[in-house]
């Protein structure tokens, strides 16, 4: 899937449209140079799940916590990793089960360590808008692309 967004309220309702694909188990990349929108994707995903409260950038902390209803919903912002191996030392891979969501920026700093995603989402600076791609890699994420193009 290929969009253009030609700004933050066509960002905030991308994030509206997919706030009803995700499933408890999924990983999402989220791919492109700083400042491209991957934290106000986000952000409005998580406002579009029913979250009140203040959407932080991870950038500092590497991971905030979401939790909607029952559902855990993770956040990493990987950008300050120098090494993969920090990743393997970091703790984080237990919050990639059945029962959370887990958003990850800058995938790359991780290497082959992190987890498969199921969908992943490659946002690109395009004059003043923003240029995104979306692709399913699992069956998971397939299902969700099938429900967000319906």
């Amino acid at each position: 899937m290929s969009l253009h967004l030609k700004d933050e309220n066509e960002t905030a309702a991308l994030g509206g449209k997919i706030a009803p694909i995700l499933r408890p188990g999924l990983t999402v990349y989220l791919e492109g140079q700083l400042g491209a929108g991957k934290t106000s994707l986000v952000r409005s995903i998580l406002k579009a799940m029913g979250y009140a409260g203040k959407v932080k950038s991870p950038t500092y902390a590497l991971v905030e916590l979401y939790t909607i209803s029952r559902l855990n919903l993770y956040h990493f912002d990987l950008y300050r990793f120098d090494d993969p191996n920090e990743w393997m030392d970091s703790g984080f891979r237990e919050y990639f089960n059945a029962e959370s969501i887990c958003f990850v920026e800058w995938p790359e700093k991780a290497g082959a360590c992190l987890p498969a995603p199921d969908i992943r989402i490659v946002l690109d600076i395009e004059g003043e808008g923003r240029h995104v791609e979306i692709d399913a890699i699992s069956e998971a994420g397939r299902q969700c692309l099938i429900r967000l193009n319906s």
